[in-house]
């Protein structure tokens, strides 16, 4: 039986990892800070599915954490198949009426942790001969919204670039590039969503399943949803004044701005 492990794991795209990791019968490693939660959730996936579940508790803005994390993916007795680096938030604030603080800690979590932890994850499963490492990016990578959006296209080209560094090695990367999901995401980060058309929200549950099935095809991005292909289509041909002035309005609106 293989095992995966999911960061941000207790809640929104990551616990939809997780059960449906563990419907299709993967042990798993769940990392998040609450530890009350972890256990909340290992007792469900746990009881739900007969899956085997360890808990990590670990806030991926501090470094001996994280590397915590990552000691567990490198440990040759206890494997890691699948890495889903899933973890991240976002902060309403523009960038500069923001604390550097903050985004120094959003930066950490969004693209140090991916780093630090897709290493550990790739050289085990180089190692290996097998693997695949999920890094959960977004279509806001492809346009230019904050730092957030900077911060996700790192995170693709990055994936992109490792993909292309373990080809051949039997492990895959694949960048998940999602768009407007109902998770807690939004409200967490205190954004004002009410104008979004429904028809732009995709739902959790499918958009893991899709990204499963694109990391089985072998596909380096995954974007789901017809919606959001077509914007990164637009986005890749389009001006980039025009992308960034399209960025700008959806923006304002998010930050209930008019």
């Amino acid at each position: 039986m293989s095992t995966a492990l999911v960061t941000g794991a207790t809640a929104g795209i990551g616990l939809a990892f997780c059960r449906e990791l563990a419907e299709r019968g993967h042990d798993l490693v769940l990392v998040a800070r609450d530890r009350a939660r972890l256990e909340n959730v290992s007792d469900e996936l746990s009881t739900t599915y007969k899956v085997g579940v360890e808990i990590l508790a670990a806030d991926l803005a501090d470094r001996a954490q994280v590397q915590k994390v990552a000691d567990r993916l490198a440990d040759p007795d206890r494997p890691v198949d699948l890495l889903v680096n899933n973890a991240g938030f976002g902060l309403r604030r523009r960038f500069l009426d923001t604390d550097v603080a903050d985004e120094e800690r959003a930066l950490d979590v969004l693209c140090r942790a991916v780093l630090v932890l897709s290493h550990a994850a790739g050289q085990a499963m180089r190692q290996r001969g097998r693997g695949a490492i999920i890094n959960v990016s977004s279509v806001a990578g492809f346009v230019a919204m904050s730092t957030y959006s900077a911060a996700k296209s790192w995170v693709t080209v990055f994936s992109e670039a490792l993909a292309g560094e373990l080809g051949g090695s039997g492990v895959t990367v694949t960048a998940l590039c999602p768009g407007f999901t109902h998770t807690e995401f939004h409200q967490r980060a205190e954004l004002d969503m009410s104008r979004l058309p429904e028809r732009m929200w995709l739902e959790a549950d499918r958009l893991v399943r899709d990204c499963l099935d694109d990391v089985k095809a072998g596909k380096v991005v995954s974007i789901p949803g017809a919606q959001y292909k077509a914007i990164a289509a637009f986005t890749r041909m389009a001006p980039r004044g025009l992308v960034r002035r399209a960025s700008g309005g959806v923006q304002n609106r998010r930050r209930g701005r008019g």
